[in-house]
């Protein structure tokens, strides 16, 4: 009898506990990554670039109420779509998405994490060796800058195995997907981060502060 009382005051808590959005992935058709509630009434798009120092601002101070609260309670959705402004920046987009639909968000954070390392390794890299890259496909031009840069290391501390990740860099076609996003920006967007509301573009946005009274007026608690 103890067993069974257990056991329903166990399953009473768990049905009680609210769902957690932040584990919910889900990919558009044209490969953008959603975070949240698939049904969340806000829906929240995200234009970044890993090379963008705003972009790794933003990722830092909006995590804990984006993430945390917005997200996590299935009111807020966000949509991730790429805006690629070098090859540095497609090497890290690559490589992010090469964890999956689960780690994408995760690898995002810890990429904008380290931006101040890698990038600064990664552009002396590409001035040292510019001519010897030229030589190289595009493929392994990416993979060595990537490499070079010390992006490759961070994926892979998150469990991305070197096979994996070079078998993403010789992947033709999901590369061409992450530039087409770039190519299909909408009119309005020159430069990141840049954000719309259920299909608007909110004007003036570049960091958390900007941002957040925009989502409350969209009904966000």
């Amino acid at each position: 009898m103890r067993l069974v009382l257990a056991f329903l005051a166990l399953f009473a808590l768990t049905a009680a506990a609210p769902r957690d959005w932040t584990q919910t992935v889900t990919v558009t058709p044209a490969g953008a990554h959603v975070l949240g509630n698939p049904q969340a009434k806000v829906r929240l798009v995200e234009y970044a670039s890993y090379t963008c120092p705003h972009c790794a601002h933003f990722a830092a101070e909006s995590e804990a109420a984006l993430k945390g609260r917005m997200i996590r309670s299935g009111a807020v959705a966000l949509e991730y779509r790429h805006f690629v402004r070098d090859r540095l920046d497609l090497a890290a987009a690559i490589l992010a998405r090469c964890t999956g639909p689960k780690g994408f968000f995760g690898a995002s954070q810890a990429i904008f994490a380290a931006q101040e390392q890698w990038l600064m390794r990664g552009m002396q890299f590409e001035q040292v060796n510019g001519a010897q890259l030229r030589l190289y496909a595009q493929a392994d031009q990416l993979r060595a800058i990537a490499e070079g840069a010390g992006l490759t290391a961070i994926v892979q501390a998150r469990g991305l195995s070197p096979a994996a990740a070079a078998a993403c860099f010789e992947d033709d076609a999901a590369t061409a997907r992450i530039t087409a996003m770039t190519a299909a920006l909408p009119e309005g967007i020159t430069g990141t981060p840049a954000f719309l509301i259920n299909g608007r573009i909110v004007p003036r946005t570049a960091d958390w502060a900007a941002l957040q009274p925009a989502l409350r007026a969209a009904g966000v608690k």
